[in-house]
């Protein structure tokens, strides 16, 4: 253990805290500039999920993105209504439904992958690639815990 003091502004767990909140800001701020302002950063739980494999059932996107059925059911509501999404029934279990990209969903993928590239490149004027691999796999294995 280091000699950090565990309830200040540099506990792992606050710093993580507010690298998200700032990144989420960042991100937010150019989905605004891009024409996309409904979009909001907790909306990527739903969004890179499908963009990996569109159609998921509600259960296999809650597992992928680390929610219960519960969240994401509430999160997919609100990608829904923001109109990047379709929830449609299951053709093979009625009582299942999937979760599919709408056309402005996949009109959406180039503006995100613009603004996670640019931000990456702003990472990359602080951090060389090792330091940004590490960091990328720290953050993995903290996702693990």
């Amino acid at each position: 253990m280091s000699d950090r003091a565990l309830v200040s502004r540099d506990n792992l767990g606050f710093l993580l805290a507010k690298a998200s909140q700032h990144w989420n800001d960042l991100l937010a701020e150019h989905f605004r500039e891009a024409g996309f302002p409904e979009v909001r950063a907790s909306f990527g739980s739903v969004l890179v999920p499908l963009v990996e494999e569109d159609g998921l059932r509600m259960g296999e996107l809650a597992a992928r993105a680390r929610l219960s059925k519960q969240a994401m059911t509430t999160l997919v509501r609100s990608v829904e209504q923001a109109g990047l999404v379709v929830r449609e029934p299951d053709a093979v279990d009625g009582r299942a439904s999937r979760v599919r990209l709408t056309a402005k969903g996949r009109a959406f993928r180039p503006v995100a992958e613009h603004a996670l590239r640019e931000l990456d490149e702003v990472v990359g004027t602080t951090l060389d690639g090792a330091e940004l691999d590490r960091l990328v796999n720290a953050l993995r294995k903290v996702v693990e815990l």
